[in-house]
């Protein structure tokens, strides 16, 4: 090759570069979803990160676990444009500096959050829910009067089997249990396509049934997507995990062990402050 057609095969890689970080979409060509390195934040003096370091790669399966006050809703703040970190670097692939993007940014990248508490629509029936998250316009009158194309109808149905909620598709989401309407939010996130699902103690208050099939619905969820699971069920916890998946214990804005769950339940540390005796 030429020294003419490579400056201009490396121009075009520079051109293709910029309109990627124009259009705010990741690059994960290093095999990494998320990198965080020395995170810290302070509030009114406290501090809630102290310098957290974390990896998550692409497709994985990450449970994060710790005690109260730890820094794992201060993690996913940081991670969703919520709040600033006051120092570290957080990226999301290898290109979108999280920092330096807002909260629609971040989700119009691909990272979807789910909080304890469910939020969906619950005058509106399970599938008219998660119409709206397909549609384009988000605001509900004019998301429910649109039609939506036959990929999106294709995907609606896969949707409902996804989560288990193909027999209560035409039923009002208020009268859904506790459970299901978990799955119903976690639905309208997966119609978004995030990249990156941040979910915050999913099995709450759900039945042990319950529990067992969100189990089942997070493995199947891996590697076609990446999760973070901020969770206190450690039965839960280990079944996500298994024998060969990581969990991250936090502990005053820091990672205090990382590993297997039985190597993160055999730590001395992790028993002393989180797990007891």
């Amino acid at each position: 090759m030429t020294p003419d057609l490579m400056e201009a095969g490396a121009q075009a890689r520079a051109r293709l570069q910029a309109q990627v970080l124009a259009r705010g979409e990741p690059v994960f060509n290093q095999g990494v979803a998320l990198y965080v390195e020395d995170l810290r934040v302070a509030f009114d003096g406290f501090q809630a990160l102290g310098g957290l370091s974390l990896t998550l790669g692409l497709g994985e399966l990450r449970c994060v676990i710790g005690p109260n006050g730890a820094g794992k809703t201060t993690l996913m703040d940081c991670i969703t444009g919520k709040t600033r970190p006051d120092s570290g670097r957080l990226f999301f692939g290898s290109n979108l500096d999280l920092r330096r993007m807002s909260e629609t940014e971040i989700a119009r990248a691909g990272i979807g959050r789910k909080f304890q508490k469910p939020t969906v629509f619950e005058a509106l029936t399970v599938q008219q829910n998660l119409e709206l998250a397909l549609a384009g316009d988000r605001r509900v009158r004019q998301a429910l009067r649109a039609r939506l194309s036959a990929a999106q109808r294709d995907r609606l149905d896969e949707l409902l089997q996804e989560v288990h909620l193909w027999s209560e598709a035409d039923r009002v989401a208020g009268l859904l249990s506790h459970g299901q309407k978990q799955w119903l939010e976690i639905g309208m996130l997966l119609a978004q396509d995030p990249r990156l699902l941040l979910l915050d103690e999913p099995v709450a208050g759900m039945t042990d049934e319950e529990t067992a099939r969100t189990a089942e619905l997070f493995r199947c969820l891996a590697g076609r997507h990446t999760l973070l699971v901020v969770e206190h069920d450690m039965a839960f916890v280990g079944e996500l995990a298994g024998a060969d998946g990581q969990v991250t214990v936090l502990h005053e804005g820091r990672v205090l062990a990382e590993g297997r769950m039985d190597e993160v339940q055999a730590n001395e540390q992790v028993i002393e402050v989180y797990l007891g005796r």
